[in-house]
């Protein structure tokens, strides 16, 4: 079940991160809404995880998921560099986090 929560928090995440492109220095309505929400919501699955995963882990984890979805997210939306370079980042942190997973004992 903490999986699936740690899951959850960095979904919301990368919801969280995109909304502060949209919000400009919240200066908008519901894109800061949305980054309000989606911050504390990211946040509380977070607590709610670590209440039985391992802290590093679950930082690590959650950190992660979120800025792998926001780079692919940027590049899908903002049409931000697709470079080999890049791309090799993402996928070594998707690495790392499926070493965390699997190096876990709960």
């Amino acid at each position: 079940m903490a999986w699936i929560l740690l899951f959850a928090a960095g979904c919301v995440e990368i919801i969280f991160a995109l909304s502060l492109k949209y919000n400009e220095g919240f200066t908008k309505l519901w894109p800061s809404v949305i980054t309000a929400i989606s911050g504390a919501g990211s946040f509380g699955l977070l607590m709610w995880a670590i209440k039985t995963l391992p802290l590093g882990t679950a930082y690590a984890v959650w950190t992660g998921m979120g800025a792998v979805g926001v780079a692919i997210m940027g590049i899908i939306l903002f049409k931000e560099s697709m470079d080999w370079l890049r791309l090799l980042s993402i996928i070594l942190v998707i690495i790392g986090i499926i070493g965390l997973k699997l190096t876990d004992s709960y």
